[in-house]
């Protein structure tokens, strides 16, 4: 396999066609992928709605400017997520319901983005198609949410960033986690995997569990596992039914802190490698020639946006990706991360990795020392869904006039003259037509001088005077 083209601009803006959301489409048509669409397409828009309180997603104006580009080429797009697995016991997408009222509260509704939202494996996230993938490096089928199997055309619209499992959260985590119907996750999470699986290799230490009554919250320990596998019996003794165990994730949280189980390593990394094959598995199902791929790799945050929270962005804005070939652009923002400095304050810099050069994502975002952060790529590489060679395209800027308000292409003179003449904005006839009662003269200069300049000291805000949360009073 060759190298393919990634088409990338970086994230300077000074003018309206250089505004990210302006150069969001120029990569797309720098990338080729308009011709993607065809007259009539059904085009699915995959986006990351955001956890309920996480704030790092992408803004729903990209997606919205996305579909208005994809009804001038006479497609007809949706914008869609699917459920998730239940990694939390209080996940707020884990139906069709919680997703759309989450994906609401976070900007995307009809309203925003002028084409519908869509839960694209349905209500319980059980409405799918199985793909055989036996070309596949560990997964031999993968269960693709059925809304984006049944597209016509595919765009993937990510934002890069880290990601706690699969250390990355690019393009290939986009289809190969986010395209999966909720079954679909249990498979790529290894979920009953004899090896890899969390109930298989996860190490059980039932005599963490102190009893019920040095345990206040204990019922949390049976309530986390929606397949009621962890449970106390009358002797109060924790049993948890590990060889049923689905892998939704959903005990991480509760029993791994408590020392309750040793989160096994090895079921990340095979996680990391499935990914890679699940997202193979959409675009079988779609078409290899009918899926485009756009990163925004902005707001990098070190946690996925399934978190309910943003961290410090890792390392500054790297600018937007196109490609047809989602192992090549996630290893373009691979790279470009790595060359980058880290943000300061930023787990980056937590964890001396802010260094150009260093591997960011491995530092900040991985659970464990031990992953790495092109396991998905490489087995992206190795399956044949692309290729980690790539060849970075620089995309000019488009003309100003593209990217100007489109409702009213008048100049302001046209728009507003006779306007300004029946309901005139500028009181010209008062205060001998300058308009306004204002002081004459002011010392301007006066207001641009510093505090410590002025006193021709330091003002420095001691931690003594920096009040912590509750101290106000």
């Amino acid at each position: 396999m060759g190298k393919s083209n990634v088409y990338w601009m970086d994230a300077h803006s000074d003018s309206t066609e250089t505004s990210l959301v302006a150069k969001m489409l120029t990569v797309f048509d720098a990338a080729n992928l308009d011709e993607l669409v065809k007259p009539n397409d059904m085009v699915a828009i995959k986006i990351h709605c955001g956890e309920w309180n996480n704030s790092a997603y992408l803004r729903p104006v990209y997606a919205r400017a996305l579909a208005d580009r994809i009804k001038e080429l006479g497609g007809r797009p949706f914008v869609c997520d699917t459920t998730t697995s239940t990694y939390s016991p209080w996940g707020s997408r884990s139906t069709e319901l919680d997703i759309v009222l989450t994906a609401e509260r976070n900007g995307f509704s009809s309203a925003t983005l002028g084409c519908p939202f869509i839960c694209a494996d349905g209500f319980i996230g059980t409405s799918d198609i199985r793909i055989d993938i036996p070309e596949g490096y560990l997964l031999k089928e993968a269960y693709v949410a059925q809304a984006i199997a049944a597209a016509d055309t595919l765009i993937t619209l990510t934002h890069f960033k880290g990601h706690g499992m699969g250390v990355i959260g690019g393009a290939l985590k986009n289809l190969g986690i986010g395209g999966q119907s909720k079954r679909g996750k249990f498979n790529v999470h290894m979920g009953g995997h004899p090896t890899y699986g969390f109930g298989a290799a996860g190490t059980f230490h039932p005599e963490a569990f102190k009893g019920k009554a040095n345990t206040p919250d204990w019922e949390i320990i049976e309530n986390c596992c929606p397949f009621g596998l962890w449970n106390i019996d009358e002797n109060d003794e924790l049993h948890w039914s590990r060889d049923k165990c689905a892998n939704c994730l959903g005990c991480f949280g509760v029993v791994g802190p408590r020392g309750i189980v040793d989160i096994p390593e090895i079921n990340f990394d095979a996680v990391d490698v499935a990914i890679a094959d699940a997202a193979l598995a959409v675009e079988k199902a779609v078409g290899r020639d009918k899926v485009g791929y756009i990163n925004m790799a902005l707001d990098i945050s070190p946690r996925c946006d399934c978190a309910n929270h943003a961290d410090i962005p890792i390392v500054p804005h790297l600018g937007v990706f196109a490609s047809k070939d989602p192992v090549a652009i996630d290893m373009a923002c691979v790279d470009a991360a790595r060359r980058s400095v880290g943000m300061p304050g930023s787990a980056t810099e937590v964890m001396e990795a802010h260094h150009s050069g260093d591997r960011k994502f491995e530092a900040a975002a991985a659970t464990f020392h031990g992953q790495s952060e092109v396991a998905t790529i490489n087995t992206g590489h190795e399956n044949g869904l692309g290729s980690r060679d790539y060849q970075l395209i620089e995309v000019e800027r488009a003309a100003p006039d593209k990217y100007r308000f489109p409702y009213d292409r008048r100049p302001s003179r046209e728009r507003f003259r006779e306007k300004f003449i029946q309901f005139e904005p500028f009181p010209y006839d008062r205060h001998d037509g300058h308009g306004f009662d204002r002081n004459v003269e002011v010392d301007i200069e006066a207001m641009k001088v510093h505090y410590e300049d002025a006193t021709n000291g330091h003002h420095v805000v001691d931690e003594s005077e920096v009040l912590a949360p509750g101290d106000d009073d």
